[in-house]
């Protein structure tokens, strides 16, 4: 081996630039064994490809495909008495999502704050229904730039249905001229500066573009100081990073699972709501009837009135999707035994050891965008290439690699604990440096 080098962050002391060090790490990795649960894509020589794409798509849990059967053979086998005859009766199925998610999330166990449901920006619509409340005086939304760009979709369109103008009423915190990600004292100066006119603080857990975590329990706490609700969008967070949502005291949050969650192409999406909100049942909301208090929910026509479940329950529209969800019990099954800080302990010794060997091997082309220090960051590190972007990520497939690409110029790669390897980030480092 060649001579250690000192890594930067309390999980990683020292890493090696030779393979074998790889391959080390890979034998003594006590989560080593959870990459044999889920299905790795094969290149045509039948070799795995090294798939660094769980921050788009996450892989599929082998679980999953006999979970879904067994839905299909209760269905076929008892039909609408499935709903409370079934081996796991779909009247109830969304419940054992609360306390699952909840330690998902930072939630409150047993409080009822976590629901899963819908998708992601259907979510946030819903969210903002009850959590966006503009007056003459406070009136304005903030979000951070880049946005994704359902986001900037849902904000816009709330503005627009409240009679505002976005051009007036949207805000958008920027990094400093020459830098690639937000200062949180900046979010904290704005915030000080104009939150009198701000009535809702809505920001990315993780920034999908450069992979910068914000830190949401500063932006949090700054947000309700000027008096303004704070909810996040956790798409490129759940399963990523460990947080603390109802210790933070976040209004709301909501986030996808089809990416670090594993749970399948548009699958079912989760959202948190804080306890003092949930005890609520007088907050403004679009109303359906799996939100409705369980006790009178099937008296329907006899009581035509809402009356909302406690907690983020209370928001749900619709009876959930069965067949959609099972993928979701088998991903999280695998989170439940993991645990999310096991799982960020070890995303954070892969990402620190892929940076450590693009470190030794400086090129003029391209430049790691995401924030080096260990709370700046999830499991994505987003390279930004200076000449031929789309030819070098064409390259990068060619040699087996599934990344993705962001216009204009950004090659985001997320080795994710659960099934990559060191070795993979050690591959991976190897072919991008072959590049001149």
């Amino acid at each position: 081996m060649s001579a250690p080098s000192a890594a930067r962050g309390p999980v990683a002391a020292v890493y090696q630039r030779d393979e074998s060090f790889a391959r080390h790490m890979d034998e003594i990795d006590p989560l080593r064994a959870y990459r044999d649960q889920f299905h790795i894509p094969r290149r045509r020589n039948g070799e795995p490809v090294i798939y660094f794409c769980g921050n788009s798509l996450g892989l599929q849990p082998k679980s999953a495909r006999a979970l879904l059967e067994q839905e299909l053979d209760d269905w076929a086998r008892l039909g609408v008495d499935a709903h409370f005859d079934g081996r796991n009766p779909w009247y109830p199925y969304h419940e054992q999502f609360r306390d699952i998610g909840a330690r998902l999330v930072g939630g409150r166990e047993r409080a009822g704050e976590v629901v899963m449901m819908n998708s992601l920006t259907v979510n946030l619509h819903l969210m903002m229904v009850s959590f966006f409340r503009p007056t003459k005086s406070r009136y304005k939304i903030l979000i951070e730039d880049p946005v994704f760009p359902s986001d900037i979709y849902a904000v816009k369109s709330h503005l627009h249905a409240r009679g505002l103008d976005p051009a007036m009423a949207l805000l958008t915190i920027k990094p400093r001229a020459g830098e690639e990600t937000i200062r949180t004292d900046d979010i904290e100066s704005l915030l000080q500066r104009e939150g009198e006119s701000i009535a809702l603080v809505l920001m990315a857990g993780v920034n999908f573009f450069t992979g910068q975590a914000l830190d949401m329990q500063r932006i949090t706490a700054a947000g309700h100081r000027a008096g303004c609700i704070v909810g996040f969008d956790l798409a490129h967070a759940a399963g990523n990073l460990e947080m603390r949502l109802h210790d933070w005291n976040v209004d709301f949050a909501a986030w996808c699972s089809y990416k670090y969650l594993n749970s399948g192409p548009g699958a079912v999406a989760g959202c948190f709501v804080h306890e003092r909100h949930g005890k609520n049942i007088d907050l403004p909301r679009y109303a359906g009837w799996w939100g409705n208090d369980p006790e009178t929910r099937f008296k329907m026509h006899l009581l035509p009135d809402f009356v909302p479940r406690v907690g983020a329950d209370g928001w749900q529209l619709s009876n959930p999707p069965i067949l959609a969800m099972t993928p979701l019990k088998a991903s999280l099954d695998i989170f439940d035994e993991a645990t999310v800080p096991a799982l960020r302990a070890k995303s954070l010794r892969l990402t620190g050891y892929l940076r450590f060997l693009l470190d030794q091997k400086p090129a003029s082309w391209w430049t790691i965008v995401t924030p080096r220090e260990d709370d700046g960051h999830g499991a994505q590190l987003s390279i930004m290439v200076h000449d031929h972007p789309r030819e070098r990520f064409k390259t990068l497939e060619s040699e087996g690699v599934v990344c993705d690409f962001r216009e204009p110029n950004v090659v985001r790669v997320a080795p994710t604990p659960l099934y990559n390897t060191f070795l993979e980030c050690w591959r991976f480092a190897e072919i991008l440096a072959r590049q001149v």
